[in-house]
């Protein structure tokens, strides 16, 4: 009898996953997703909301119970909207952010926020940062607000990557922070300190973008699209040119600050504050040439010789504006 050889079955192999496990992030835990979501909403950023103290200190009324009311109120209407404006940005950009060296490591780039969140966290944020002023009965900080976000969200949908057109967004934003403080008190804004903070605001973006630039070099234009129309000979006249206005209407304001206060002062303060704010611009400048200005807030948080001189700053400009 003629023997039949058996041929071994085939071994079963597990079935392949379906596609699109293959392009989808693991899933989060719950306190990892609201962990990351706090995380996309840029918490140190937050430092550069401090400016709404601004209007304020200039006037001396910083700590006058209404005044500080309003100044809280201003600072937690521009947190929401600069939050909710991080989180915009960073949906529509989480394909370029994917490229960058550091931003790729951001929430919605990695996929531990999901786009849904993060633009419905974003539309709250920014409406309650309009509809709260408004509400309260602070109508000029209201209106504040909405040119922001407007401003802003211009900015996202592509005016971001013309060249000087972003930069003079960018500055607003700071000049509007500026100003927020003294419009929801009902403080009268000077004409000196609107220029100072116009060009303290163009002095710090143009070293932003010259950082940057410097720091990713030709590969610059694929991350932000608007640094293929600068140049660092550009940037640097720009930011010169900031720095001596700046510094041109600082000193006029010092001045003026002395002589307006009633009854005079006993001692030069204001005029003294001079020396400080020109190291402190001295002090950024060096951190913009050398390319570490890419992140305005790290310098404000890491460097403690600019934190010295700025508490310096405060003091004696404090001072002069009390009128001690």
């Amino acid at each position: 009898m003629t023997r039949i050889a058996q041929v071994p079955a085939p071994r079963e192999e597990a079935p392949a996953p379906p596609a699109i496990a293959l392009f989808t992030a693991p899933p989060v835990a719950r306190h990892g997703r609201v962990r990351s979501l706090v995380e996309a909403l840029r918490p140190r950023q937050w430092v550069k909301n401090v400016l709404v103290a601004a209007a304020p200190l200039a006037a001396a009324r910083q700590l006058d119970a209404g005044v500080v009311l309003a100044t809280l109120l201003a600072f937690g209407a521009f947190t929401a909207a600069s939050a909710g404006t991080y989180l915009f940005n960073d949906v529509r950009d989480r394909a370029s952010d994917a490229l960058h060296p550091d931003k790729r490591h951001r929430p919605v780039a990695r996929g531990d926020v999901p786009v849904r969140l993060a633009v419905t966290c974003a539309a709250v944020l920014l409406t309650c940062s309009v509809v709260v002023p408004a509400l309260t009965g602070h109508l000029q900080l209201a209106a504040c607000m909405a040119v922001y976000v407007g401003l802003m969200q211009a900015y996202s949908l592509g005016l971001k990557d013309e060249p000087v057109i972003d930069m003079a967004i960018v500055a607003s934003g700071f000049l509007l922070r500026a100003m927020a403080g003294g419009l929801a008190a009902g403080l009268p804004l000077s004409k000196w300190f609107l220029i100072v903070s116009a060009f303290g605001s163009l002095f710090m973006v143009s070293g932003k973008r010259y950082s940057e630039l410097v720091a990713l070099g030709p590969d610059a234009g694929g991350v932000r699209a608007a640094l293929d129309g600068y140049t660092t000979t550009y940037l640097r006249f720009v930011w010169g040119m900031s720095a001596g206005v700046l510094l041109t209407a600082y000193c006029l304001w010092a001045f003026e600050v002395g002589t307006a206060v009633p009854g005079g002062t006993t001692a030069p303060w204001s005029a003294l504050s001079v020396a400080p704010f020109l190291l402190a611009v001295l002090r950024y400048a060096l951190d913009v040439d050398r390319g570490l200005a890419a992140a305005p807030e790290d310098i404000a948080l890491n460097d403690r010789a600019l934190q010295l001189i700025a508490l310096c700053w405060l003091v004696t400009f404090g001072l002069g504006a009390a009128g001690v």
